[in-house]
């Protein structure tokens, strides 16, 4: 008998969804938020940190204790979402081949074992692509990584879409560029500009995508629902910028001096290791199947939008 009264099993359409999401950081607590605004589903969170539970309570998140790095705890998500959102980045070391992410690996045949969920998104990242020279890029160019953190991903969503294969899950994995937003941690240039850290100048720039982490929120929810199987989807806004560029129309919207030009040959000596291999980087990403298929109406179409001061 279940919590309503009623002896067996209700038939599936009448069952209430359970949303999984894994890597319930900041972009998960904001797809949260979309999920209960919009369908009723129980939210569940599989999280490392036990001083995480009480926050994720507040928000209507019921936790559960697990590592994905710990195949024994992960065996208890089996038949247990009827949807999954899977936010978790690869392991960044300590891994016998580099091209892998083992736990996207242990994830899925833990998920695999019984009762797989109907749908499952993967959040990745547009670096899968490499340096493209600023051409424009769909979901139909070839993955060409440049980077280990790259393959990680590429494996990562190779791992996911043979779930949607073999198991029959809708699997959808969004292909995701720099995530921004006033109200996240880091979310701004602001800091960066205070410091004074110096760009590219013009001729030796990259293009660079962006998109508001509220607007990344509402895509992961609505890709559990309305996700084509076994498809790949850029969530990127409108935004067409130089990475110079960019910084520059933040300091102006900030009030603060536009940060110095230097030639790349000379950014190896003035720049950290990670932010060069962003500047190795340039590709220009098209949305049309986020706002076809996933009909997703930006809030923030552009940076100008999303970067201003409340």
């Amino acid at each position: 008998m279940n919590s309503s009264g009623v002896s067996g099993a209700l038939p599936a359409r009448f069952r209430r969804e359970r949303v999984l999401i894994i890597g319930c950081g900041d972009v998960g607590e904001r797809a949260a938020q979309a999920l209960g605004a919009g369908r009723r589903a129980r939210l569940l969170a599989f999280t490392s940190s036990p001083s995480r539970r009480d926050a994720l309570r507040a928000r209507g998140i019921t936790p559960l204790l697990g590592n994905l790095d710990d195949a024994h705890s992960l065996q208890r998500l089996a038949g247990l979402a009827t949807r999954v959102l899977h936010l978790a980045p690869p392991p960044s070391e300590g891994q016998a081949d580099w091209r892998l992410d083992t736990r996207t690996r242990a994830l899925v045949r833990a998920l695999a074992r019984r009762s797989a969920p109907t749908a499952m998104v993967y959040g990745s990242t547009s670096g899968v692509y490499g340096d493209c020279q600023g051409r424009w890029v769909d979901e139909c160019t070839p993955a060409h990584p440049q980077t280990p953190r790259a393959w990680r991903r590429v494996d990562a969503e190779a791992t996911v879409h043979w779930m949607g294969r073999v198991i029959g899950t809708r699997t959808s994995v969004l292909r995701i560029p720099g995530i921004y937003a006033p109200d996240r941690a880091g979310g701004t240039p602001r800091e960066r500009l205070q410091r004074g850290t110096p760009v590219l100048r013009s001729e030796d720039d990259v293009y660079t995508n962006h998109i508001h982490a509220d607007d990344l929120g509402r895509a992961c929810a609505l890709a559990l629902w309305r996700g084509r199987p076994q498809r790949n989807v850029h969530v990127v806004d409108d935004s067409q910028l130089l990475m110079g560029d960019y910084f520059d129309l933040a300091a102006d919207l900030y009030g603060l001096p536009r940060p110095p030009r230097i030639a790349r040959d000379a950014a190896g000596d003035r720049l950290p290791l990670m932010l060069l291999s962003f500047m190795s980087e340039s590709r220009r990403l098209r949305n049309g199947r986020m706002k076809t298929e996933l009909r997703l109406k930006l809030r923030y179409p552009t940076v100008v939008e999303g970067l201003r001061v409340p």
